[in-house]
């Protein structure tokens, strides 16, 4: 039995004291109507309509129950209407994960952008390039940079970035211009702590590199190599203004492997909140991470 349907069933009946009438209000046949209310009382194991042929009335158990009934089923559709109003108009805290590097760079102004637009929702951005798992962490939408492994998630792809090889035009004009994956052993290798020493490539090829630099920071591994330091695997995205700006050189790019996507995920739900929809669909509509 659905308790809270047996409620409107017994309210229905009661203020009309009829049970023909209350089944055309809730658009139910009578012997429905009546099955639930019979139900609710054999629940109960109390009466609490009294039946005649021609009327239906309350009995004083009936009466104390209905009151505490209407109030129950007052603040069940105030609740529905509050849940309602949250997915039409976003509210409440935003939180939201992303890599260090390209949240700082784009998440960050994208956060900032959709805080201006809806008044009523309190953001927090947490920066990590650790998956952190979203229900344990309260995290409502994650940006993650590869193939999910956690088919549990709702996934929207927002762009993809390439995994390069790049090193300042000066260190290249001095050292030479790999051109072949055995070429990488001749040059200076900047690695970053917990990373593999070998590089992978297209084909599955893989070239095992010592290190002459290793850190745990994509910004400082840039302004190495930008000093002529030799050269890193980047995500494109990471190096894409020193790039532009002539300042670094993409080298053996037709061993690159295949893109990798960067996408929102959220947990799976039936109703995805406005908060979170607006989020993501602010960042489709007005960005365009391809690297």
């Amino acid at each position: 039995m659905d308790r809270l349907e047996a409620m409107t069933a017994f309210a229905a009946v009661a203020d009309r004291k009829s049970f023909s009438s209350a089944a055309r209000h809730l658009k139910m046949s009578p012997p429905a109507v009546t099955r639930l209310v019979a139900g609710l009382e054999d629940h109960l194991g109390v009466a609490l309509l009294r039946r005649t042929t021609r009327t239906v009335s309350v009995t004083d158990a009936g009466a104390r129950y209905l009151e505490r009934v209407k109030r129950i089923l007052a603040e069940t559709e105030e609740a529905e209407s509050a849940a309602q109003a949250e997915l039409a108009t976003p509210s409440g805290k935003l939180v939201i994960s992303a890599p260090v590097t390209f949240g700082r760079m784009h998440v960050s102004p994208l956060v900032a952008e959709y805080l201006k637009l809806h008044p009523q929702v309190a953001g927090e951005l947490i920066l990590s390039d650790r998956y952190v798992n979203l229900v344990d962490d309260g995290v409502d939408v994650a940006l993650r940079i590869g193939e999910l492994a956690d088919s549990s998630l709702i996934a929207r792809r927002a762009g993809a970035t390439r995994r390069i090889v790049v090193g300042a035009p000066n260190y290249l004009a001095e050292r030479g211009t790999p051109k072949a994956l055995a070429d990488l052993k001749a040059h200076d290798i900047v690695s970053f702590i917990g990373g593999a020493l070998d590089w992978s490539f297209a084909g599955g090829e893989r070239v095992e590199l010592p290190a002459r630099y290793v850190t745990n920071s994509v910004d400082c591994a840039i302004d190495y190599i930008l000093r002529n330091g030799g050269l890193a695997s980047l995500l494109a995205y990471q190096a894409a203004d020193a790039i532009a700006a002539g300042e670094l050189r993409v080298v053996l790019s037709d061993h690159e492997r295949p893109p990798l996507p960067i996408q929102f995920v959220y947990p799976t739900s039936r109703l995805l909140s406005s908060k979170v929809r607006a989020f993501v669909d602010l960042a489709l509509a007005t960005r365009r991470w391809e690297f």
